[in-house]
């Protein structure tokens, strides 16, 4: 997207924008080699990405008990409810992002598959 292009664009819209985790592109010729080893590398990184995010959601969770766990500190409550909210929206986000992105290599690949039969 060009900096020309966003400038002109309304206020409204650079916010749709900028809210999309996916963005859709088509092929405009058939798949190559190179090209299905980028799409397997995307692939690899984004199961990557999702085990990134399941790794800080139990953190999250693992903080939040041990936040229950202390007694001496009854001021830390609020945190450990913080802490156990942010691991459920953490897991949400990252299967969110993880099936946005799987939904868009395979949509990519099968387009480009189609292409190259006929």
């Amino acid at each position: 997207m060009g900096i020309k292009r966003v400038i002109e664009m309304p206020l409204h819209l650079k916010k749709m924008e900028l809210l999309r985790f996916g963005r859709d592109f088509k092929p405009d010729e058939e798949i190559i080699l190179r090209d299905y080893l980028a799409i397997e590398r995307t692939r690899l990184a984004n199961e990557r990405t999702l085990l990134s995010y399941i790794r800080s959601s139990l953190y999250l969770l693992l903080a939040g008990i041990a936040f229950f766990q202390l007694e001496a500190f009854p001021n830390f409550k609020f945190l450990a409810f913080l802490s156990l909210v942010f691991s459920v929206v953490f897991m949400a986000i990252g299967i969110f992002r993880f099936a946005l992105l799987k939904r868009s290599l395979k949509r990519l690949y099968y387009v480009s598959e189609r292409k190259s039969k006929k």
